[in-house]
């Protein structure tokens, strides 16, 4: 049963996360899609001048846009995450009776994320989507969660829903490989080094841990995925834009968001928005440790 509890564990602390920062995640999604090309998004100096924009133009509704499938999305991922995650791992390791390597731990990430890339993409869209809503937007905005979808599936189709999977998939399964075996990995670097002499495995060495080291884990495990998987989450978001008027997307696919942000703006963005990514994943990792 400990597969269960994992992963309410993991959608608990998903719904916490998106509580606190949401406002936070909204400036990201912000800055990950404005691109200076006549856009309809205002502009924004920096966060503080982007969360005070954003209400003063738009009040608290604005900076909690999208609150509601950020919740959805936050707390099925982190549960459904934690439960495969569990799965895996358990059948990799012949149900307890071997450890596993760092291929297997991150072959038991990879798993996970695609599984739950699939589940959740359609609610990441539309919760893009509601984050990019503003006084400037020209389409009829989103009402809701209910009125996206009905929207979307209307004016485009089932298959807009699953726009970005392929960036999604890519940072889905990437960036909870890198972390996971990174946290397991240094888990027990951490406690065979405590214990030098004695032999520590993946079981034994949850129990010879304290809180602080579980922090400093979650922290480095986080870090090292975050700079490494962050691009996939620009990409995925400018895919996940509304169309136009005309019912033509901004950008085509992956490959036209990598040549278009190359031309027209370069590594400076890509500088700022890892700054906002780091500022949010350091208060969602405290959640979860």
């Amino acid at each position: 049963m400990w597969q269960w509890e994992n992963a309410t564990a993991g959608a608990v602390a998903g719904f916490a996360t998106v509580a606190s920062v949401h406002p936070l995640d909204v400036v990201r999604t912000r800055f990950q899609v404005y691109d200076g090309r006549g856009s309809n998004l205002p502009t924004y100096k920096n966060t503080v001048n982007a969360i005070l924009t954003i209400a003063r133009m738009e009040g608290l509704r604005g900076l909690y846009a999208g609150f509601y499938p950020a919740v959805l999305g936050s707390t099925v991922s982190w549960g459904l995450y934690f439960f495969f995650y569990g799965r895996a791992k358990q059948r990799y390791s012949d149900y307890g009776k071997k450890n596993l390597t760092p291929s297997l731990h991150l072959a038991s990430a990879a798993e996970a994320g695609a599984l739950v890339c699939f589940c959740t993409n359609p609610v990441w869209l539309v919760k893009t989507r509601m984050q990019l809503q503003n006084p400037l937007h020209q389409a009829q905005p989103y009402s809701g969660l209910y009125d996206a979808f009905r929207t979307i599936l209307r004016e485009e189709g089932f298959a807009a829903l699953y726009k970005g999977i392929v960036p999604g998939l890519m940072l889905q399964v990437s960036h909870g490989a890198i972390q996971f075996t990174v946290y397991e990995e240094l888990r027990k670097v951490i406690a065979n080094s405590r214990y030098k002499g004695t032999r520590v495995d993946a079981q034994s060495s949850g129990e010879l841990l304290n809180s602080v080291d579980y922090a400093v884990l979650g922290g480095s495990s986080k870090i090292a995925a975050m700079l490494l998987t962050y691009p996939f989450q620009v990409i995925r978001a400018r895919l996940q834009q509304r169309p136009g008027n005309d019912g033509t997307p901004r950008y085509m696919d992956s490959f036209h968001v990598l040549k278009e942000t190359a031309r027209f703006e370069g590594m400076k963005l890509a500088d700022i928005l890892l700054f906002l990514h780091c500022k949010k994943q350091v208060k969602h990792t405290a959640f979860l440790n």
